[in-house]
């Protein structure tokens, strides 16, 4: 069965302005990003910090605007400024899951007036009932326990729950979850990640969701898009890109990641560091890291090559297309 695409992205760039004295410099924070994701996906964006996938994420919710490109939603192309009724029905189709749950609650409200808010902001009716409803499907049952309490009467897997509902109570059809676990303890990570996959297949959400943790995304994810220095290097199945990646990157980020099956963590090496994204270089941006570059790859940039359900960009793939 095949599912409409929820959101589309065509040649996207995103570049910032740095003023460094007199001088002002362009960022190229992201370079021709092109995704379809579909409607009820669980679609992951993994790689180092900056890697563009915290400004891609923002961009979808209009904290950020393209420099070029164009973003579809539902078929729309999506403005860079939307006004009035469509910037509230957009807001309430697109939630969000900040990485930090100790400063994304506001610490002089009680738990059912954070909820309350985006009900009152978009008009919903019978308030009480559906701020109940929110606390039971984030399991924070009973709910008198936590409905008047304040955020720092919670422990940070609770606060991260208290999120969570405020991001669904609007029936929303997109969640961003910008690294939704980094900040917990990890006894308790599995139990939010189980919460976000419930609630996706009680409510049908589309997942956009970011990580560094490739086990993580692994878990949770139909599908994996790796980025690094602001492109798409690789992207397809979740199993299929961790248990055989193709990228020289995607394989570098398998070896970093902790394996419970090896009492020692492999020697990577000096694997180098991101490249400058101010002074972009001519060719592949993983050129000085890669094990396995060849000439062409520091004259020019690399095509993204189907190989089956897969897309690497990559010149090790050319003769396979």
């Amino acid at each position: 069965m095949s599912f409409p695409t929820i959101i589309q992205f065509k040649n996207i760039q995103k570049t910032f302005t740095i003023r460094k004295g007199i001088k002002s410099y362009k960022l190229y924070a992201l370079r021709d990003i092109n995704l379809e994701v579909k409607e009820g996906e669980v679609i992951s964006l993994v790689g180092e910090s900056g890697s563009g996938k915290t400004t891609l994420l923002r961009l979808i919710a209009r904290i950020y605007t393209e420099t070029d490109g164009e973003i579809y939603y539902k078929n729309k192309k999506l403005p860079k400024k939307i006004n009035g009724k469509k910037n509230l029905e957009y807001r309430r189709d697109v939630q969000m899951i900040f990485q930090d749950p100790f400063s994304s609650l506001n610490p002089i409200k009680k738990i059912y007036s954070i909820l309350k808010r985006p009900l009152k902001i978009h008009k919903f009716d019978n308030t009480e009932n559906r701020v109940i409803k929110a606390l039971e499907e984030v399991e924070l049952t009973p709910i008198d326990s936590y409905i008047n309490k304040y955020p720092h009467e919670l422990s940070g897997g609770q606060r991260q729950r208290v999120v969570i509902a405020r991001s669904i109570i609007t029936r929303p059809t997109i969640i961003l979850a910008d690294e939704p676990t980094s900040m917990l303890d990890v006894s308790i990570r599995a139990g939010i990640m189980n919460l976000l996959l419930k609630i996706r297949e009680d409510l049908n959400t589309t997942y956009i969701h970011v990580t560094h943790d490739l086990a993580a995304a692994r878990y949770i994810s139909d599908r994996i898009a790796v980025m690094y220095a602001g492109m798409i290097m690789e992207i397809g199945n979740a199993d299929e890109i961790v248990l055989n990646p193709l990228h020289p990157y995607t394989q570098l980020l398998k070896k970093a990641a902790p394996n419970p099956d090896k009492l020692e963590q492999e020697e990577l090496g000096d694997t180098g560091e991101l490249p400058d994204t101010i002074n972009i270089p001519k060719g592949c941006p993983f050129y000085d890291r890669c094990p396995k570059k060849m000439d062409i790859c520091n004259k020019k940039i690399p095509e993204v090559y189907n190989i089956k359900e897969r897309q690497v960009r990559c010149f090790l793939y050319k003769k396979e297309v």
